[in-house]
């Protein structure tokens, strides 16, 4: 099948379920030479037909190689034109909802062009499905104070820019986009709340393991990539950075990376060191004028309908499997609960909620409230139209340790459990009547901004826990949420 966009015609994949696939469509020109640490520029255009049955390059990154890798899919593709997307749907003559997926990767590694995020079943179920590629690491974030911030970002609006000027040819509404994503991506979404240059382009927006909270101010970012030249042995400045092999550079930011988290002190990294990230938005006045939880406070995108929400156990994921399953001394949990400014009394809030378990489980649950649920709650708090999830099922992988980790929801929300890519996660036990849940709620809130439960506003703080059987909750795990008060 062919479809005519503003750069040209492309060829795409009609498959045997009636979906049609474009894949390495580029969204603006390749962020290379001249055109490097700048802002994305429009795609050039050409002739004839270009093939758009296979994805395309990646943004540069190192691949995980440690036991985790397993079950978080990854793919690395070379190229320069790496600013690319793929759609997915089933009728090129039609108006249908729209979905945009920003990937996740701490902004450092994925690709919007993992098998994983193939839309075939959100194209089957009614909606246009977008996945997107940005410039990650130093690439994407890196800021001395010169030139244009946040480029990852910018990628990210220019991709839904290209959605709204071509999106029509292959059946999507331009009027009824939403954006979605996890993790990083989920972050992203955050900050194109809070971004003058994305409004309008959106309608609807779903954070899944990301909210407001994930930004940095300018002297962070200073600091952070001052090192990173040290590492490199350049001078302070993206022109010098630029010079750096792409091999090098990465191999480097892994360093950095490794320093941030073996020595979290403010002095050396900033907001840096408590947020755990080397590479975030960086709150510069302008692209990004101030934090997204502060904007939304404000009132901005206040007329966009809002998904926001977690996975139980998300930081089970970031500790190894096997300090997750072996005895772990409960100092460790007082010494992460100081890092993140609770006080002991809190501790022994989650040790009572979690009456009779190990130190690791309750380290867990403080983890996942600090870096990902109480953001959440605190996002919709303050947005008028924001829904609220919780996500509760537990991977069978490393013998099911990791718990409703981060990632999990993943396969659930497109759909794709028999996947190979998710079958690390999955474990071939995953059942799919949660997916029909949870895609389903992803769908309905693309049609129609109500997921099929209140907003987190209404009376009762409601939620909706999905797991082996949905619940509706109210003010869930209220005693937790209360003892972060004036934290964060």
């Amino acid at each position: 099948m062919i479809v005519t966009t503003a750069s040209g015609d492309v060829s795409g994949r009609s498959q045997p379920d009636g979906v049609h696939s474009f894949r390495g469509i580029p969204f603006a020109a390749p962020p290379v030479g001249a055109l490097r640490f700048e802002p994305p520029q429009p795609a050039t255009a050409w002739s004839g037909v270009r093939d758009a049955t296979e994805y395309g390059a990646t943004a540069p990154h190192l691949l995980s190689t440690g036991a985790l890798s397993a079950i978080i899919p990854d793919v690395v593709r070379p190229g320069d034109d790496y600013l690319n997307l793929n759609v997915w749907t089933a009728d090129t003559a039609g108006a249908a909802p729209v979905m945009v997926f920003i990937h996740g990767g701490s902004f450092t590694s994925g690709s919007g062009s993992v098998e994983g995020y193939d839309g075939s079943r959100f194209a089957r179920d009614g909606v246009v499905l977008v996945t997107v590629n940005y410039r990650l690491g130093a690439d994407g974030f890196l800021w001395f104070g010169e030139g244009i911030p946040n480029l990852g970002l910018l990628d990210q609006v220019a991709a839904l820019e290209w959605v709204r000027d071509n999106i029509a040819a292959f059946g999507g509404d331009p009027n009824t986009v939403t954006i979605f994503g996890e993790s990083a991506g989920g972050m992203s979404v955050g900050a194109l709340l809070a971004m003058p240059a994305a409004e309008g382009l959106f309608h609807r927006a779903i954070a899944e393991s990301g909210a407001g909270h994930h930004s940095i101010d300018a002297e962070s970012a200073r600091l952070v990539g001052t090192r990173l030249a040290g590492i490199l042995g350049v001078a302070a400045t993206r022109a010098a950075v630029a010079d750096v092999p792409v091999d090098r550079l990465l191999e480097a930011q892994a360093q950095l990376a490794r320093e941030i988290t073996a020595t979290p002190k403010p002095a050396l990294w900033g907001d840096v060191a408590e947020k755990g990230l080397a590479f975030l938005p960086v709150v510069d006045g302008s692209v990004l004028p101030c934090s997204p939880i502060a904007a939304v406070t404000a009132g901005a995108s206040a007329d966009i309908d809002l998904l926001v929400g977690n996975n139980t156990e998300e930081a089970g994921l970031l500790l190894t499997p096997g300090n997750k399953i072996s005895a772990m001394p409960k100092w460790l949990v007082y010494l992460a609960a100081r890092q993140a400014r609770l006080p002991v009394s809190g501790v022994r809030v989650y040790s009572r909620g979690l009456r009779g378990a190990k130190a690791s489980a309750v380290l867990v649950s403080i983890l996942t409230d600090y870096l990902y649920r109480i953001p959440a709650i605190r996002l919709a708090e303050v947005h008028p139209r924001a829904h609220v999830y919780e996500f509760d099922w537990g991977t069978p992988a490393f013998d099911g340790a990791l718990g409703a980790c981060h990632g999990v929801e993943l396969p659930f929300v497109f759909d794709n459990l028999d996947a190979p890519d998710w079958a690390g996660m999955t474990g071939g036990a995953a059942p799919q009547s949660l997916a029909d849940s949870v895609h389903g709620a992803w769908v309905r809130f693309a049609h129609t901004g109500d997921p099929g439960w209140n907003r987190y506003t209404s009376p009762g703080r409601i939620a909706m826990r999905f797991g082996m059987v949905d619940e509706t909750t109210r003010d869930d795990r209220a005693a937790e949420r209360a003892v972060w008060a004036g934290i964060r």
